[in-house]
């Protein structure tokens, strides 16, 4: 197994938890579910809270569960202390539909830098495994003030 990229090396899915409260991730049932040496899970419901007009998941939930991943991964490689996290560029390429159910997004690194961080995100529906999008999040990293 590979050495763990977070800069915590004890860290547990409550560290990640905490990240989600009162936010938009909470507002749409967003729940961290796995973290591995250099990735992280984590399932979004499909309902009236994410689905657009025709029943389907919308776009911009997918982007959000996308931007939610990538966003918490960046901030768990980082010193705190030293630095934030602030995404600065999302794409989407949508490429299934859901009605229902559950989606599972996973985020591994495309690169780890000093100052930006590249997250692929890969978004799946849990009735059979299926890619419904993919995703790319660049996360600029800067001195706390």
């Amino acid at each position: 197994m590979s050495t763990s990229i977070w800069f915590n090396k004890n860290i547990a899915l409550a560290n990640l938890q905490q990240l989600g409260k009162n936010n938009m991730g909470d507002h749409l049932g967003i729940l961290f579910t796995e973290i591995g040496p250099d990735f992280i899970k984590a399932t979004m419901p499909v309902d009236h809270r994410t689905h657009q007009p025709y029943g389907l998941l919308h776009g911009g939930a997918s982007a959000v569960l996308a931007e939610t991943l990538g966003s918490v991964a960046s901030a768990m490689v980082i010193d705190h202390e030293k630095f934030i996290s602030v995404g600065i560029e999302i794409n989407a390429n949508h490429v299934r539909g859901v009605r229902s159910g559950t989606v599972t997004g996973t985020c591994t690194p495309i690169h780890i830098g000093a100052s930006t961080h590249v997250w692929d995100i890969h978004i799946q529906d849990d009735a059979n495994n299926k890619l419904v999008c993919v995703s790319r999040l660049t996360v600029s990293i800067l001195k706390r003030k």
